[in-house]
């Protein structure tokens, strides 16, 4: 490719029913349906494919669908919507762990919170909580969840039939960790996932969310009506993470654009004119498509936009890695407590 930055691109696939009702329609537990939205997405080289999701949207759990896709699939990235609020923190980063291990290091997970009063009474346990304490509390989660993946070393597992021993004891550590709402004792359950952590996504749009983001984010959504808004926040992110220690250049920053292409000015054609410019200009890293209608608008992107990219030399033509983390040019961490000599 010609250009140095490489440029990123997603999509958010649809886990709920489609469009119109009666016969065509297509019911909320219908799980071909995101099977072929991220196998279309594949085909265009699209770094990931989120899955949205909430505790109040009814339809199919996002982890477990994309858990049904990864084997429907083999390159693209999966990245579904996990809520941190109410939910268990060592349970959350065990299912996400137990992706990536189904997807060959494929996951990641796209952190929400909830701070609506149904949404509590759902669960029962606590009452809700403001946009500032559910986020610090996500941040927490973010934390926990790489220490216990981190809580296997990679090596921890020796699977010696001979001598019936199938685990290194030494080599799984105790993370105690004590969060404001939570605690966790651990080693995981699950043996450290195959990129080490699975790639973390966090939309940012909401200040309140923008802290977690650049302290742990990997890729950063940002909704913004303009490159120069765009830009700045991007800035404004990076710098903030430069803060809490991360190295130049971290959290990839992606526009969340909806894209209607039987409204949109200018067709596919503009949509790649814009992707470029701004892209070009440094405002984002990238940008994560929400398409009206999935079907129809998400063929759109992977047949035009992404193919006219590709004739400028602005996007890959196909994968060169086998990972997300590959995709998105991260390196694969270090356990901590393999870098610390094995102490816990």
């Amino acid at each position: 490719m010609s250009t140095v930055r490489p440029l990123h691109l997603a999509a958010e696939i649809a886990t709920g029913p489609g469009p119109g009702p009666g016969p065509g329609g297509i019911p909320f537990t219908d799980a071909d349906r995101p099977v072929a939205l991220a196998r279309l997405a594949e085909e265009g080289a699209l770094d990931l494919v989120t899955l949205g999701d909430s505790f109040t949207r009814p339809g199919l759990d996002a982890l477990a669908v994309a858990a049904r896709v990864a084997p429907a699939t083999s390159r693209v990235g999966l990245v579904p919507t996990v809520t941190t609020t109410h939910t268990e923190p060592f349970h959350v980063q065990a299912a996400v762990a137990t992706l990536d291990w189904v997807s060959r290091g494929r996951a990641g997970w796209r952190i929400e919170v909830s701070t609506g009063e149904a949404e509590a009474r759902i669960f029962g346990r606590r009452p809700a909580a403001p946009a500032a304490e559910v986020w610090r509390e996500a941040a927490e989660v973010a934390e926990v969840s790489r220490r216990l993946w981190d809580s296997w070393e990679d090596d921890a597992e020796i699977r010696d039939v001979a001598t019936g021993r199938f685990v290194d004891r030494d080599k799984l550590h105790h993370v105690d960790f004590q969060g404001s709402t939570f605690s966790v004792k651990g080693p995981s359950i699950v043996p450290r996932p195959p990129q080490g952590h699975p790639v973390t996504v966090v939309d940012a749009t909401a200040p309140a969310a923008r802290d977690t983001a650049a302290h742990h984010a990997d890729i950063v959504l940002v909704r913004t009506a303009s490159a120069e808004e765009a830009a700045a926040l991007r800035a404004a992110l990076q710098e903030k993470a430069r803060a809490h220690g991360r190295s130049p250049g971290e959290p990839r920053v992606l526009l969340s654009l909806t894209v209607d292409f039987d409204t949109y000015e200018g067709g596919e054609g503009a949509l790649a004119g814009l992707i470029a410019g701004w892209h070009g200009g440094g405002a984002v890293d990238g940008f994560h498509l929400v398409p009206a209608r999935p079907e129809r608008d998400l063929e759109r992107f992977v047949g035009g936009t992404v193919a006219l990219l590709r004739g400028r030399g602005l996007f890959r033509t196909s994968y060169e890695g086998t990972t997300l983390r590959e995709h998105l040019g991260l390196a694969r961490p270090l356990s901590r407590y393999a870098t610390a000599g094995g102490a816990a």
